[in-house]
C-alpha cells in the first residue's frame, strides 16, 4: 500500500487472538512483530522494550536506539538480509500505541487562529494580541485519548441559552485536523529545553482529531479556556510515523514578524503533509502542515521554558491545521462559518456540525510514489 514503504516503517501495538499485545511495525498491508524479530535475533532488544503493550519503554531508550531499530529494519526489509514475515492487518487488532502521559494542545496555524478571531470576534483584530509572540496551548486530558476507530459519544454540559445557561446534549460537535507530536525521552524538571535540542526529544507523529463541542466551549472558556467542550474525546492514529521519515519533509516556514522571543527563534520550518477531512466517505476538506506558524520545536521550547519537564508519552497536539482558502479550513466550525455557511453533501443533506451516526476520518500523506509516508488514517462515529 503506498505510504508503508521502507521510507516509513511507522510503530504501533497490536494484538492477534488469544495472544499479548506488543509493537510492531507496519509495512504494506502487514505487520512486522517486532518481538518475534528480537527472539530470532534479528534485531536487538536486550531489555524487551518491543514486547511491552505499549511503545513507551521503547521510546525512552532515545535517539540512537531509534535510529538503529530503524536501520536494521529496512535491511531486513529491503532483502539485505533475512527477510521476516508479515501478518496480516486484518489478523491483529490495533491498540492505543503509547501511554499518554501529559496531553497539550496548541493553537498553531495562523489561519485557524484568524478565522476564529473573525467568527467570535468580528469587529475587532483577528488575533489575540499574544499570539505572533508565543506558542498558545491548554493542558486537556490524557485519559480520554483512544485509538482511531473508538466511537465518540455525544458530550453533555452547559452552554449558552436565552434566558441562562442549557444543560444537555451538544448542538456543534466537531472535528479539527490535527498532527500529534510524540515525545520520547524526557527531560528534567526545572531545565527549560532549548529550542535547537527539542527535536531530540520528539520520538514522532501521529495524526490527531480534538472533537470540541463549539457551544459548551463558547460558554465556558471566558476567562480560562477550554474543558468540558474539549476533555471529552482525542483520537490519535494507531500508528506514529517516526521524525526520521518526515525528514525529507522538513521545508521552511513563513517568515514570524515580529521576531520571538530569543528563547523561540530559529529558521521557521513545517512539515510538507498533505492532510484531509472525509465526512461519512467524502472529501469536505484538504490542508497542509505547511500552515502551521509555530514548529514543535517551539512548542516544547515554550511548553518548558518555565521549568516544566517533558514526559516520555507527552503528546503535543499542534493546533487545528487550516489553509488561506475556503476548502482548506480544517474545521467545521470554519467550514460552515459557526453554522452559517451550510455544507452541502453528495446526498443533499447539510452539515453545519455533526449529527449522530456521522463518521469522520482524517487522513494524512507526505509525498509520493515509493518515497511517500503516510500517517494512515484516524476515524471515529459519533453515538448519541
Amino acid at each position: 500500500m503506498t505510504g508503508f514503504g521502507v521510507a516509513n516503517l511507522p510503530y504501533g501495538v497490536f494484538r492477534r487472538a488469544g495472544e499479548e499485545p506488543r509493537v510492531g511495525v507496519r509495512y504494506g498491508d502487514g505487520v512486522l512483530d517486532l518481538a518475534a524479530l528480537a527472539d530470532d535475533g534479528l534485531i536487538e532488544d536486550p531489555s524487551g522494550a518491543l514486547a511491552q503493550p505499549s511503545l513507551n519503554a521503547f521510546m525512552a531508550q532515545g535517539p540512537r536506539a531509534w535510529a538503529a531499530t530503524r536501520e536494521r529494519l529496512q535491511r531486513l526489509l529491503s532483502g539485505v538480509d533475512a527477510e521476516p514475515r508479515l501478518i496480516a492487518l486484518d489478523d491483529v487488532q490495533l491498540l492505543l500505541p503509547f501511554a499518554v502521559a501529559d496531553y497539550v494542545d496548541f493553537w498553531s496555524s495562523i489561519h485557524h487562529a484568524a478565522n476564529s478571531g473573525r467568527i467570535f470576534r468580528p469587529d475587532g483584530d483577528p488575533l489575540p494580541p499574544n499570539w505572533r509572540h508565543m506558542p498558545i496551548g491548554y493542558h486537556g486530558r490524557s485519559g480520554t485519548v483512544a485509538v482511531s476507530g473508538t466511537p465518540v459519544r455525544r458530550p453533555h454540559g452547559q452552554s449558552h441559552g436565552s434566558d441562562g445557561p442549557v444543560v444537555g446534549p451538544t448542538r456543534k460537535l466537531d472535528v479539527e485536523l490535527e498532527l500529534g507530536f510524540v515525545v520520547g525521552t524526557p527531560s528534567a524538571l526545572g531545565e527549560p529545553v532549548a529550542v535547537e535540542r527539542a527535536l531530540d526529544h520528539v520520538f514522532g507523529v501521529v495524526l490527531l482529531n480534538d472533537w470540541s463541542a463549539r457551544d459548551m466551549q463558547a460558554w465556558e472558556s471566558r476567562p480560562l479556556g477550554p474543558f468540558t467542550g474539549k476533555s471529552f474525546a482525542t483520537s490519535i492514529s494507531a500508528w506514529v510515523v517516526p521524525m526520521a521519515a518526515l525528514e525529507p519533509f522538513r521545508v521552511p516556514g513563513d517568515a514570524q514578524e515580529p521576531a520571538p522571543p530569543a528563547y523561540l527563534r530559529e529558521d521557521p520550518w513545517a512539515l510538507d503533509i498533505a492532510l484531509g477531512i472525509e465526512l461519512n466517505g467524502e472529501s469536505v476538506a484538504r490542508s497542509n502542515g505547511r500552515h502551521l506558524y509555530w514548529s514543535v520545536a517551539q512548542q516544547i521550547a515554550h511548553l518548558t521554558a518555565n521549568g516544566a519537564s517533558l514526559r516520555t508519552g507527552d503528546l503535543l497536539g499542534s493546533g487545528t491545521i487550516s489553509g488561506p482558502e475556503r476548502e482548506e479550513r480544517g474545521s467545521l466550525l470554519e467550514l460552515s462559518w459557526n453554522g452559517a455557511e451550510p455544507l452541502t453533501l453528495r446526498d443533499g443533506t447539510q452539515r453545519t456540525f455533526l449529527e449522530d451516526g456521522d463518521e469522520a476520518v482524517l487522513r494524512g500523506m507526505a509525498g509520493t510514489g515509493d518515497d511517500a509516508v503516510a500517517l494512515g488514517e484516524v476515524r471515529g462515529q459519533v453515538v448519541g
